[in-house]
């Protein structure tokens, strides 16, 4: 049995294809852009290259994220929270706190044992704290996003940022630039900001070690060593951190297609169509 999850985001679109022993096949990793559809398709497509397997072999397809109601081929949606919560213990057993930092808000989760959702919290109004806010500060200092924690890591005085809005911290970094400050010092006072206001949020339903972080923010690893810093933890981060959405979504695929559920008709991905 074949199953896939799909985590459209708003800044990136994720899919993973587990097996019926939940061993993960593929994975796909594309930027969302404006075609939300098409982003789905593509990383189906890549998740079911290399593998041996086509579309139709799919049993059944979970959608999740902001953009789950448009995976066409997808047979159900599960809200992020639950498969954040569900993907954050099946590759960490041990969670039972989940910081997740998308591009556009960040999610605080509170699990048990069995990856069930004891509380949650997000910062949907405002994008201080997310990935729209680490691309701010790359936007006015003109680095590639990729290269902001790298970058950070070379700081040894890390100024402080006192604005945690979006808008008006690119006024407060061009004035820091204007006094001579060093950009390395500059980004690594912004991680800091990032991550005082994510604890803040990680407080709001209670820190549980273990702590799981998540989203496409924590492939950078001066977040994850802020983050890390301030709480006086060890955050659980690995290679599949930006695949738990996905990874959530394929364990629901999983136990509707072991229930038996029916698939609802949809259309194939384009350029997948069985000849």
């Amino acid at each position: 049995m074949i199953v896939a999850g799909v985590d459209v985001g708003s800044t990136a679109t994720k899919a993973i294809l587990l097996d019926g022993n939940r061993r993960i096949l593929g994975r796909g990793l594309a930027p969302t852009g404006a075609n939300v559809v098409r982003a789905a398709e593509r990383v189906f497509r890549e998740a079911l290259r290399g593998t041996g397997f086509e579309e139709w072999d799919v049993a059944y397809t979970v959608g999740t994220g902001y953009g789950r109601f448009k995976v066409p081929f997808g047979d159900a949606q599960v809200t992020e929270i639950g498969c954040h919560a569900r993907g954050a213990c099946f590759l960490f057993p041990g969670t039972r706190t989940i910081l997740d930092m998308g591009g556009q808000d960040t999610k605080a989760i509170r699990v048990g044992p069995e990856g069930e959702v004891l509380e949650f919290c997000m910062n949907d109004k405002c994008a201080a704290g997310t990935g729209r806010f680490l691309e701010a500060a790359a936007g006015v200092l003109g680095l590639p996003l990729a290269d902001l924690g790298e970058v950070a890591a070379r700081s040894r005085s890390p100024l402080r940022i006192t604005n945690v809005c979006t808008v008006f911290v690119e006024s407060e970094i061009v004035s820091h630039l204007a006094r001579g400050s060093a950009p390395e010092d500059i980004l690594a006072g912004v991680h800091l900001a990032i991550a005082g206001r994510s604890i803040a949020l990680l407080r709001r339903v209670g820190i549980v070690p273990e702590v799981t972080f998540t989203g496409g923010v924590s492939r950078n690893a001066a977040m994850v060593r802020a983050l890390g810093e301030k709480l006086g933890l060890r955050l659980n981060v690995g290679e599949d951190s930006p695949f738990i959405g996905a990874a959530g979504a394929a364990l629901f695929a999983l136990d509707r297609a072991a229930a038996g559920l029916p698939r609802r008709e949809k259309s194939a991905p384009a350029g997948t169509e069985k000849s």
